[in-house]
């Protein structure tokens, strides 16, 4: 996964607007962003970026399920009655 700009070369945020902060792994959701490597990414040098997103896919096991949501609160309720 490589986000570039076409017209700087630099790399991108891989920011995906889906901005939830895990409570355990405390990363994103959307990113798999530290909330340190977010609120640094524009002083992060290129290749401390190039780390950042190369470790991502990586970090997508750490996330854990959380209660379930509306999903898990219906299924709670199905088995109970």
């Amino acid at each position: 996964m490589t986000y570039q700009s076409r017209t700087t070369g630099a790399i991108e945020s891989p920011c995906v607007n889906i901005c939830v902060i895990h409570p355990e792994s405390r990363l994103c959701a959307g990113c798999l962003r530290s909330i340190e490597e977010i609120t640094g990414w524009s002083a992060m040098t290129p290749e401390a970026r190039r780390a950042v997103m190369a470790d991502l896919p990586a970090r997508a096991p750490r996330l854990s399920t959380r209660r379930g949501g509306r999903n898990g609160r219906l299924s709670r309720r199905s088995e109970q009655g």
